[in-house]
């Protein structure tokens, strides 16, 4: 069963997280409303899922999120971000702490316990109506980055496609149908280049294929 811990502000907004949740056969165990409270949480209950919210008084979750899932974490805990904001300083500052992925809290509830499987699953998750515009916002503010041939000559040409379309945001059906290769060809290529990058998921890929400028912005 699937292990989640629910970081917000608001205790309604808990309470409604953990009824979608336990409906559909997830575990809610334990809860927090700040930053500081989730990072003691998590670590003694070591959940599949953080669902965290941003903006919280008494500690904020990038912060947060960066203790329990930022580089140089030796055994993170996956990190969904919940928010009511999209394209502001909060999310890609929990984008560069380590976040798995985000969702707005008006997602649908079945939208959540889909993203809380996902992000449990290792596959992380940008939420389909702000992936290419987190994406294009997040390259922008990198900037140009000078190539890395050691991180260039660790993918074979095609992986280095399969990535250059998960940073335009494209979903595994769409780079399969761009690639012409079946759905399941590329969730395995992915795989083996998570392993051969390090990063944990597709959220934490893009940020790799960024920083080490295999991607260039605008590109």
């Amino acid at each position: 069963m699937t292990r989640v811990v629910l970081v917000d502000d608001q205790a309604v907004v808990r309470a409604g997280f953990t009824v979608i949740l336990q409906s559909e056969g997830l575990e809610v165990v334990g809860e927090a409303s700040n930053g500081a409270d989730a990072v003691r949480v998590a670590r003694r209950e070591r959940p599949d899922v953080v669902c965290m919210d941003v903006r919280m008084p008494g500690g904020d979750g990038i912060t947060a999120t960066r203790e329990l899932a930022g580089p140089g974490v030796a055994d993170p805990v996956p990190v969904l971000v919940v928010s009511t904001f999209d394209l502001d300083d909060y999310v890609f500052g929990a984008l560069e702490a380590g976040a798995s992925g985000f969702l707005l809290k008006d997602a649908e509830p079945e939208v959540l316990v889909d993203a809380v499987r996902r992000v449990a699953a290792g596959d992380g998750l940008v939420d389909q109506a702000l992936t290419r515009r987190v994406i294009d916002e997040f390259a922008r503010r990198r900037g140009l980055v000078v190539a890395d041939p050691a991180a260039t000559g660790l993918l074979t040409a095609r992986e280095q496609e399969i990535v250059a379309l998960l940073c335009r945001g494209s979903s595994n059906a769409e780079i399969a149908a761009a690639l012409f290769l079946e759905p399941s060809t590329v969730k395995s290529h992915l795989s083996r280049i998570m392993t051969k990058t390090g990063a944990r998921d597709r959220v934490q890929l893009v940020v790799w294929a960024y920083d080490s400028g295999l991607v260039v912005p605008g590109a």
